[in-house]
């Protein structure tokens, strides 16, 4: 048996490939799905309310986002899902039965909220002073200016790294089997992993890893894509309009507005 049938039947066996397909897409690929978004929703509320506490002027909002943050980020993901899922076993399993999906969505949205965190605190603070202060000379109070102007323009600006932390998340989203799966609670990886203990090769999991894949690149492209389009602005180019269409329609608009005085002059003498 040579090399290349051995490397095929290991790693691209289309029987044992075929067979678990079924699971991947009905099981797996719904699970990561529902964990990653999940975890992905949650993550940018908290990532949200934390970069607005590291950039508020009270030191006691600042100093608990920066250890909240230095904390979640220097963990390894692994171990924080371990200490929340089997930490929070017991609470869990009163409120949620034997489910381990909440602490595993919890703990990946406490791990996203940390890198949201950062990530809306820098597209805010990109956003030109300049911005607020004309808002505050306008009579805008500081909450309404961030909610109506600071914060939607810091967020375009971070966009393309909000959807990167989704990549990620949907990753790290296959460390939840550590914290034990029933048959139809599996995602991706686990059912991959199954499959490939019974059938004796890994190419399951090489079905797994192109599904991630098909996931991930197409939302790695649209990120390129709609970076290059915020930093460019480029639009679609259209013909140059004569200005002499502008100038009928203000003269239009003109003419009917002194046609509509006319008769309302006209109404009011002959009401008198």
């Amino acid at each position: 048996m040579d090399l290349l049938t051995i490397l095929s039947r290991t790693f691209f066996d289309i029987p044992s490939m075929l067979e678990v397909l079924p699971q991947l897409i009905g099981t797996g690929l719904i699970n990561t799905i529902i964990i990653s978004l999940s975890a992905t929703v949650l993550g940018t509320l908290f990532g949200l309310l934390l970069a607005l506490m590291g950039i508020s002027p009270s030191r006691w909002l600042r100093l608990p986002a920066r250890i909240y943050t230095d904390l979640f980020r220097g963990l390894p993901a692994i171990l924080t899902i371990l200490v929340i899922g089997q930490g929070l076993a017991r609470f869990s399993y009163q409120l949620f039965g034997p489910t381990p999906y909440p602490l595993g969505i919890f703990a990946l949205s406490l791990i996203a909220s940390a890198y949201m965190g950062e990530i809306f605190r820098s597209g805010i603070q990109s956003v030109e002073k300049g911005q607020m202060e004309a808002c505050r000379a306008l009579g805008m109070s500081y909450g309404r200016a961030m909610r109506l102007v600071i914060i939607p323009q810091g967020i375009r600006r971070v966009l393309p790294a909000i959807v990167n932390q989704f990549i990620a998340i949907i990753k790290d989203s296959s460390l939840v089997y550590l914290l034990g799966l029933m048959t139809n609670q599996r995602e991706l990886f686990r059912v991959s992993q199954d499959a490939a203990v019974l059938t004796g090769n890994l190419s399951p999991l090489m079905l797994a890893g192109l599904f991630y894949l098909a996931i991930t690149v197409p939302l790695t492209h649209m990120v390129n894509y709609v970076d290059v389009r915020f930093r460019t602005g480029r639009r679609r180019l259209t013909a140059p309009q004569s200005g002499l269409k502008e100038v009928d329609e203000v003269q239009h608009q003109a003419d009917a507005t002194l046609k509509n005085g006319s008769a309302n002059a006209l109404i009011t003498e002959r009401g008198q």
